[in-house]
């Protein structure tokens, strides 16, 4: 029996399969990257049989296969997403995202340059990129797309223009159909892969000339790109913020829609949120922090908010159910805070406002109740802002929680004269 036949006849029946599971890494990648402002070409594919046996023959000469396994072991490219950035300054962000959005097989792989074993003569590093091998978290499928968290997806970030020469490279050096290339073949490889080299450098000059221009005073942000570019710029002249950079944005997308609902979408009224946030862009991306801030100010901001939410719920069907869940969700959470937030003013006119699970102490909650609310503002915020998913199921009994506390706090208020 042929060992690489009966893989490779295997595989060919397994081809949808690696197709559909790359196809889904790359949309999970591409709508994370476009929420965070990341202008990227984000493309999938699964190994072509013929190439993937010409490969397997060709590794068949070092590796003694014992079986099909081994060979599935080997082979760890099957099914492959490319990411393809405008600006090479975003890799870390992106790198980012990857890791948070994924189960990674192992440590991601950080090429920058070759060994320059195959042409001793060249004068430029070769190849930059980050590789990521990774499977589908289970959460991000539905009951009928479990069998896809098994898949490896190999995922290569690069540049726009790396991606480009490493292809022609790889074609010509590594799949020769001609034979062994020439000394001037590999320098002209060589030529191209110094100005590739340059034209990187070129684009994060870009990057930056583009972040200034977004975060010129008069101008309106024609579109979330824009924001992005002009949140980090202002950051880091408004609170002095050296480590804000593009990996702490968040979900611009939506802070985006929320400026130009409210038509306050300009550098200058963004200035005023970003001088009072604080430091920890780990713990609160940037987006964030703006948001909470321009809700607080008003509480029929919160209601625009939460249809800004739900409208990208519902732009997907699959997702109408959930939709839902959160929209009553959110409806009866606002409810019970602007219940405690009005008793407060009420109560202590003169004192400054403070946080919901505060405001219940003060009343006298039971403790349980105090640590409820906690679990629910956890919840709260992660829904809010696109943090760790929630079932539905997860969605609707916090709901209930919060019912049960407007009943609570009813009963309280009703029997109270005086506060405590």
């Amino acid at each position: 029996m042929d060992l690489i036949n009966t893989f490779i006849s295997r595989y060919r029946k397994e081809l949808d399969y690696y197709e559909k599971s790359a196809k889904m890494v790359a949309d999970l990648i591409e709508a994370n990257l476009r929420s965070v402002g990341v202008r990227a070409i984000v493309t999938s594919r699964a190994k072509n049989p013929s190439r993937l046996e010409d490969k397997t023959r060709n590794r068949a000469k070092k590796i003694e296969y014992q079986s099909i396994d081994d060979i599935y072991k080997d082979i760890v490219d099957l099914a492959g997403v490319r990411v393809a950035l405008y600006f090479p300054g975003e890799m870390e962000k992106v790198g980012k995202i990857i890791e948070t959005l994924f189960t990674l097989d192992e440590p991601s792989k950080i090429f920058t340059g070759t060994d320059k074993n195959d042409y001793p003569k060249a004068k430029f590093s070769g190849y930059w990129a980050n590789h990521y091998r990774v499977r589908i978290r289970d959460t991000n499928l539905n009951e009928h797309q479990k069998r896809y968290t098994e898949a490896r997806v190999e995922v290569q970030v690069a540049s726009v223009l790396m991606h480009a020469w490493s292809e022609v490279e790889h074609d010509l050096v590594y799949k020769p159909l001609q034979g062994k290339l020439s000394d001037e073949e590999y320098a002209i490889l060589d030529e191209l892969n110094g100005l590739v080299l340059s034209g990187d450098i070129a684009l994060e000059r870009l990057q930056k000339a583009g972040e200034l221009r977004a975060s010129t005073s008069g101008r309106w942000y024609e579109n979330h790109y824009d924001l992005a570019a002009s949140l980090v710029e202002l950051t880091r002249a408004n609170i002095d913020v050296p480590e804000a950079n593009e990996s702490t944005i968040g979900r611009v997308d939506i802070l985006y829609k929320l400026l130009r609902t409210l038509e306050i979408n300009t550098p200058d009224n963004l200035s005023k949120y970003l001088k009072a946030l604080h430091d920890d862009l780990d713990a609160r991306p940037l987006s964030e922090q703006v948001i909470d801030q321009i809700i607080s100010e008003d509480n029929n901001r919160y209601e625009i908010y939460e249809n800004i939410i739900a409208a990208e719920k519902e732009e997907n069907p699959s997702k109408k159910e959930e939709s839902i869940a959160i929209r009553e969700f959110l409806a009866k959470w606002q409810h019970f805070a602007s219940l405690m937030r009005r008793k407060q003013i009420e109560s202590f006119p003169n004192k400054p406002l403070t946080s919901t699970p505060a405001r219940m102490q003060n009343f006298g909650f039971p403790p349980k109740d105090v640590a409820s609310v906690k679990n629910i503002i956890r919840i709260r915020n992660n829904i809010v802002h696109g943090g760790n998913p929630y079932n539905t199921e997860t969605i609707i009994s916090s709901t209930r929680e919060i019912e049960k506390l407007i009943h609570t706090a009813n009963n309280i208020f009703a029997g109270k004269k005086k506060t405590t």
